[in-house]
């Protein structure tokens, strides 16, 4: 998209997980003790949530896949990261996410659109919206569920946008340092 889309119209917000709320590890994020937000992240969110936009997480979780964590794990992690939330005023967000081994060939692991379609259809969401993310697989969410992406140089995005740039793939619609600042971009007229 050559122009941002119209904020009259409050469109879903999704974003990825690690290194775009919070601190990625080249590890996991395991526990709920490794989970650390970045500074300004949530209340960023909570932003968007009051200017009306819905918020959805959706994040590969291959750690399940790969045996390194578990869904309960995972499901705990979410509760500390939904607490966080509510505690700033978002008290619907959902989260999504993939739990399989990339060689899984699953609909659901980004840049495949099976959570982008689940939201859809559970949440009853439109059509367009965004996508705030720190990895190629992100765009390509983006692009392939119509949704203007929002690059963000935390996280892995930096190298991804190297990446981007050296493979000649699509360029994200927007790029911003953080996901403070992609939800600045959002909610600027």
């Amino acid at each position: 998209m050559s122009q941002k889309q119209d904020h009259k119209v409050k469109l879903p917000v999704f974003l990825d997980r690690d290194g775009v709320i919070n601190e990625n590890r080249a590890d996991y994020v395991k526990t709920p003790s490794e989970w650390k937000p970045y500074p300004g992240a949530i209340a960023a969110i909570a932003s968007l949530r009051r200017a009306g936009h819905r918020i959805i997480i959706v994040t590969n979780q291959s750690g399940i896949g790969r045996g390194i964590y578990t869904a309960e794990d995972v499901d705990q992690i979410h509760d500390v990261l939904q607490a966080a939330l509510q505690a700033a005023g978002v008290t619907d967000a959902a989260i999504y996410y993939c739990p399989h081994h990339p060689d899984d060939r699953c609909s659901c692991r980004k840049p495949e659109t099976g959570m982008v379609d689940q939201a859809r259809l559970e949440l009853n969401l439109p059509s367009g919206g965004w996508m705030i993310g720190d990895a190629e697989s992100d765009m390509e969410l983006g692009r392939r569920s119509g949704l203007e992406t929002v690059l963000v140089l935390s996280g892995r995005g930096s190298t991804q946008l190297d990446k981007i740039t050296s493979e000649n793939l699509p360029m994200p619609d927007h790029i911003t340092d953080s996901v403070v600042s992609a939800a600045e971009l959002i909610l600027t007229p």
